[in-house]
């Protein structure tokens, strides 16, 4: 007899159907107490445990003591192995069997020697399939491993995940047993929990939501979970609601396995390693069982591993780290790659910070990963993925397109706290007027599950609708690997095309971006750079590991250009090209976004400031090699050569060493990017340009610096109270303010402390107030006049600065040592200009942008603290203040103060850091018409890039000698480095852009022996149409505003 239809009040049928498939209610009754049948404990278990990360072979090999389930091991960081041995009753054959395993620790198994599957309890993988269907002659015993690291999917934070990692936390195996598992279940659960997720999704308002709801409830009646022969009516009521198809105007999502793993966050670098294989063995097996899934690997590079530093180089890729300990591994991703499945997307060595590194550290980003791809899966990369990072430089576009790069993704900017982006799919417009096609996935999240609920967001959220019909979901755990789970594909799959939901297709990157450019006509440009307004402390937290950067930068800039001329100049010389890689390695993987940034803990810190080091190290062991060979004198008394890395003329004052340690005053003149001897007491000493520099101290204890060009008065206390461009008798400082003040900050966040600052820090300023007579002349004037001082910041921290000023300088100097010990205080310091302009100027990557210094728009007020390199500057007509640095990257002008950011103290996820001593130099550059014709930017390239004194094995040239120069200031030959492929090693490549903003034709001059000259892209790849004819030692070139060019010049051998 049939039931007959009664009325349905939707919370109670809702909720019906939510017990039914509770993990947590009436599991003794329904569907989902049902997935697991007959278990069994696993015959035996033993395990050993070790600090070290192992490899299997020796790990196997090690005593293995009885364990049992519960048993607790640790500490943090250390690794568990178990030996699994397992017994499948008789009973089970026929039937699908699962090793049930979970723990708080990431675990590996190993089965045969290889790793066959990562376990993760937060990344729901807690079984492990032995067989689909025990067959009568399968094997009844086997044994496995399960490696377990004793840390988390995020790490082992001490009470939150962002905390500080807890050293003596404890883990331990809470379950460890055989089960069977019910296929026929799990097929239900999928249907009902996705027949539920529309129900709740669409809403009581939506006649398909009301189909779901009683699909669902009708699946309940007829399914009796005790008995499995109920079940295919069931399937069958799912499946035809399944199959009732959308329309074709259905909004289309591209739905892509994803595996985001930061290369170092809240875990160490080797740890990544591991993560690695945890998360890519288990994509291979979802490729396996699903020849329509594609994997998309958006992190396949840059981790390090344990011996970093050979003579070899460092391995520093993610999967290059693969390929060597997991070969078998590494062999099937190159097959899944073949087939189309297994997409490497990305570029770039590492997911690199986009604000911090340098413009030629993004080429290098580039060149590395695209080389690698190319050499190891046969094709680069056509999209730039970085999902993750904290703000895009507006120069990413021009990079991006000459690269091959000409699309672009990342979710990023819906972390905005103030605005939300108004776009998902545009054009994004660089510095230079290069566009690439960029999407932000409108589910807003690189870690999707396949839900409903994430399915109609991505729909909802889509900022452009009406001008694309397409969309990209990435789907699977990440941050701390994991990645998508069987589960997760098998609800796509059965949303491939149903009425109610947009149409969803297993995808691939160039689907999607093939599907959003043959429709792009309607799209939006957005011009300039895509700033995050949010996580601005970390341009500023970790100082250290900035001041690295930033040096490290600088030393393979230079060696770089020394070992190009001693090439040029000797054919003995042998070009580091090996060495130069690694440390570029090194220093690429040091600017992945949660490592530069300093919003990693404390284990990851100190391994960056270990590279770092090494850089320094084996970077100056290279300076030498190459000005030995630079030289090549007759053997005799060592000598010195002072060196111009820069490509303009410089005279600056220089300290050289003398007999015994001492130092002496000079001041040298060096030709543009090359050499001059070193002027000896016995050489006639060349006339000041200008006056000397006096340093006077007045009778109430202030102290004046002036050389002829600027002239500075330091108040008792060193507030500068006073900067004047002498020529014009122009005032820099604002009426009545003090510059070089030091502002103390209340700094805590609403949560990202080592990432956010906060608008409402504003609120706090107390500014640090000096003791009158600490400030005392040091160096007394001639070359070089300078004052120095003492201030108390505060009773645990205090810092001395020396205030300087060189003969013919048109900045003064700022020299700081601050020992700083403070918990959640932001210390910067300001200077009021008098100077009035509704916008400032920041250097960014090979240029320059323009910023408000008012709050007008919430836009504007977004910007309350910003990110630029070496220099920012505020200037009216005729007149203008810059604000140079030697390490720091936050800044911020507010009306008419300009101030750098110089420490922040967090205390997650590294309660340590920016704790102790630090050292940085800032400037302040007054000038009269424009930035660009005062020359700001020469100013802070030579801040950054001091002369060279290197000592040469034999005597040093006794003439000056120029390689390069070009006829426009306008023009920065930013580096000179031997080609990637060089045929005998005699081809070099160099990068110059323009640096104003205008339209110029200038001449590049040589003095090395050049053949032939052609341009090139960044990936130094031959431009058909670029040959360069030389006229006799110069070559003609041509820019548009913040225009990048390269070029290879192919060099005769030397004679010699």
């Amino acid at each position: 007899m049939a039931v007959a239809p009664a009325l349905k009040h939707w919370r109670t049928t809702l909720e019906r159907v939510e017990k039914f498939v509770s993990p947590l209610y009436f599991a003794d009754c329904n569907l989902r107490g049902r997935l697991f049948g007959d278990s069994c404990p696993v015959a035996a278990l033993s395990s050993f445990l070790t600090p070290e990360r192992l490899p299997y072979q020796e790990a196997v090999q090690q005593d293995f003591r009885p364990a049992h389930v519960g048993d607790s091991f640790g500490p943090t960081w250390w690794t568990c192995w178990f030996r699994v041995e397992l017994t499948i009753p008789e009973a089970w054959v026929g039937q699908e069997v699962h090793l049930r395993w979970e723990s708080d620790g990431e675990g590996l198994v190993w089965r045969d020697g290889e790793p066959v599957q990562g376990l993760t309890k937060e990344g729901e993988k807690t079984s492990y399939v032995l067989t689909d269907r025990l067959g009568e002659g399968d094997p009844r015993s086997l044994t496995l491993y399960v490696e377990v690291a004793c840390s988390g999917l995020l790490g082992a934070g001490k009470g939150s995940m962002i905390a500080a990692p807890d050293p003596e936390k404890r883990f331990q195996v809470s379950r460890a047993e055989l089960a069977v598992f019910r296929r026929h279940v799990y097929e239900l659960l999928v249907d009902l929990e996705l027949l539920l997720g529309m129900a709740k999704g669409l809403g009581e308002d939506n006649q398909r939501s009301f189909q779901a709801l009683y699909t669902a409830n009708q699946i309940v009646n007829v399914c009796d979970p005790a008995q499995p022969e109920t079940f295919p009516v069931a399937q069958a009521l799912a499946s035809r609601f399944f199959g009732q198809r959308g329309g074709e105007s259905q909004h289309t999502i591209h739905a892509m396995g994803h595996c985001h793993i930061d290369t170092a966050w809240l875990w160490p670098f080797k740890e990544t390693v591991r993560k690695c294989a945890r998360s890519w063995v288990t994509a291979v097996r979802l490729m396996e069982q699903n020849p329509e899934f594609i994997f998309v690997c958006s992190q396949v590079r840059g981790t390090a591993v344990w011996g970093l530093w050979s003579p070899r180089g460092p391995r520093a890729q993610q999967l290059e780290w693969v390929k060597i300990h997991y070969p078998g591994l590494y062999a099937r991703l190159q097959e899944f790659a073949d087939r189309g499945q297994f997409a490497p997307v990305g570029g770039t060595w590492v997911e690199m910070d986009g604000n911090l590194p340098s413009g030629e550290a993004m080429v290098r980003q580039f060149l590395q990963g695209q080389n690698f791809f190319l050499q190891e899966f046969g094709k680069r990369c056509s999209e730039f993925w970085l999902p993750d990072t904290f703000g895009y430089s507006a120069q990413l576009p021009q990079i991006m397109r000459s690269c091959g790069i000409r699309h672009f993704l990342t979710q990023k900017l819906s972390w905005n706290l103030v605005n939300s982006f108004p776009h998902h799919t545009f054009f994004w417009e660089g510095l230079d007027g290069s566009r690439v096609l960029a999407h932000f996935p409108p589910g807003d999240s690189y870690g999707m599950q396949g839900c409903v609920e994430e399915v109609l967001k991505t729909v909802a959220q889509n900022r452009d609708k009406g001008r694309t019909n397409h969309s990209a979901f990435l789907f699977g755990f990440g941050d701390g690997g994991g990645g998508p789970t069987q589960t997760m594909v098998d609800r796509l799959k059965r949303l491939r095309n149903t009425d109610g939901l947009p149409r969803v297709q297993l995808s691939s990157p160039g689907r999607l971006f093939s599907a959003l450019e043959s429709d792009s006509g309607q799209l939006c440009t957005w011009v300039g750079e895509l700033f995050l307004e949010l996580h601005n402390g970390t341009y500023t937290t970790h100082a250290q590991i900035k001041k690295g950067n930033r040096e490290c930068e600088r030393i393979l800039h230079d060696v770089e250009l020394l070992s190009s001329l001693a090439l040029a100049r000797s054919a003995r010389f042998l070009y580091p090209a090996a060495q130069l890689q690694g440390l570029w390695r090194l220093l690429l993987l040091n600017q992945f976004h949660d490592v530069v940034t300093g919003s990693c803990i404390q284990l990851v810190a100190e391994e960056a400031m270990c590279h770092y080091e090494d850089i320094r190290s084996h970077g100056n062991t290279l300076l030498s090699a190459a000005a030995a060979a630079l030289c090549a004198g007759e053997p005799g008394p060592e000598g010195l050569l002072i060196v111009n890395t820069l490509p303009w003329k410089r005279a600056e004052v220089l300290a050289l060493p003398r007999p015994g340690g001492a130092h002496s005053l000079a001041l040298v003149t060096v030709p543009s990017m090359g050499y001059a001897p070193v002027p000896t007491p016995a050489s006639p000493q060349p006339l000041l340009p200008q006056q000397p520099v006096s340093a006077v101290q007045e009778t109430d204890g202030a102290v004046t610096l002036d050389n002829g060009i600027i002239r500075a008065r330091l108040d008792p206390t060193g507030c500068l109270t006073s900067l004047v461009l002498v020529a014009s008798g122009r005032e820099a400082i604002a009426e009545g303010a003090m510059g070089n003040q030091f502002v103390l900050f209340e700094d805590v966040p609403l949560y990202w402390d080592a990432w956010d600052v906060m608008d409402y820090h504003l609120e706090t300023r107390k500014p640090v107030l000096g003791q009158a007579g600490t400030l005392a002349v040091g160096t007394e004037g001639g070359m070089r006049g300078s004052a120095w001082f003492l201030l108390q910041i505060s009773p645990s921290s205090w810092l001395r600065q020396e205030v300087m000023l060189d003969v013919g300088c048109p900045y003064v100097r700022f020299h700081t040592e601050v020992h700083w010990h403070e918990a959640h205080k932001f210390l910067k310091v300001e200077f009021p200009a008098r100077v009035r302009s509704p916008q400032a100027t920041y250097e960014v990557q090979f240029g320059h942008l323009q910023r408000p210094t008012h709050y007008n728009t919430s836009w504007d007020w977004a910007r309350f603290e910003v990110w630029a390199h070496r220099w920012a500057d505020l200037s009216e007509h005729g007149f203008g203040l810059a604000l140079l640095n030697d390490c720091k990257y936050g800044v911020s002008v507010r009306g008419s103060v300009l101030s750098l950011s110089l420490l922040r103290a967090p205390k997650a996820p590294d309660a340590t850091a920016d704790m102790g001593r630090h050292e940085f130099t800032y400037a302040l550059m007054p000038h009269q018409g424009s930035f660009q014709d005062a020359g700001v930017i020469q100013a802070a390239y030579s801040l950054n890039f001091p002369l060279l004194v290197l000592p040469v094995p034999g005597p040093a040239p006794t003439a000056a000698w120029s390689a390069f120069s070009v006829s426009s200031p306008a023009v920065v030959v930013e580096t000179v480095k031997q080609a990637e492929a060089s045929p005998e090693g005699r081809r070099l490549v160099l990068r110059l852009y323009e640096a104003h903003g205008s339209h110029v034709d200038c001449w590049l001059h040589t003095s090395l022996p050049v053949e032939e000259a052609f341009l090139c892209d960044l990936l130094e790849r031959r431009d058909p149409a670029g040959l360069l004819p030389l006229q006799d030692t110069r070559l003609k070139l041509a820019f548009s505003p913040f225009q990048v060019r390269s070029l290879v010049l192919v060099l005769r051998s030397p004679a010699n």
